[in-house]
């Protein structure tokens, strides 16, 4: 069996996913992900791996997560390991699809940018009175 790498991305956040062979065993940033305290975040990570069934218990998965906030962490995360998953057992696809498109496709919305002379918003503009 070969090495599979993905990435995940959410606004600034990006995710790298290594899967191998292995025993089950899912870190995050170099920590064990069940170590990390129990909160939304993790569950969110957690959500492709309880899909699968026993398809994790074969295999080691490593992510490197950098920028962005911790919720586009996480979701840049949950991204790639249900990315690598399904390229390892193409049957994860139609589940993945099925649950929840954005562990399949990438949510690509960004911040919009904010336009000059409005106070560094993207869209309010100033109202003008004529009295």
């Amino acid at each position: 069996m070969k090495i599979i790498h993905e990435i995940g991305t959410r606004k600034t956040a990006v995710a790298r996913a290594t899967l191998k062979p292995g025993t089950g065993v899912v870190r995050l940033n170099g920590q064990v992900l069940d170590s990390l305290p129990e909160n939304m975040f993790r569950t969110k990570i957690m959500e492709p791996i309880l899909l699968a069934g026993d398809i994790p218990t074969k295999v080691d998965i490593t992510v490197e997560v950098q920028g962005g906030g911790s919720n586009s962490q996480a979701e840049a995360a949950r991204l790639a390991v249900a990315k690598t998953l399904a390229a390892f057992d193409k049957s994860l696809q139609n589940v993945y699809s099925d649950y929840d498109r954005n562990l399949v496709v990438a949510d690509v919305r960004r911040k919009e940018s904010a336009k000059p002379n409005r106070q560094g918003k993207a869209r309010a503009k100033r109202q003008k009175s004529y009295r």
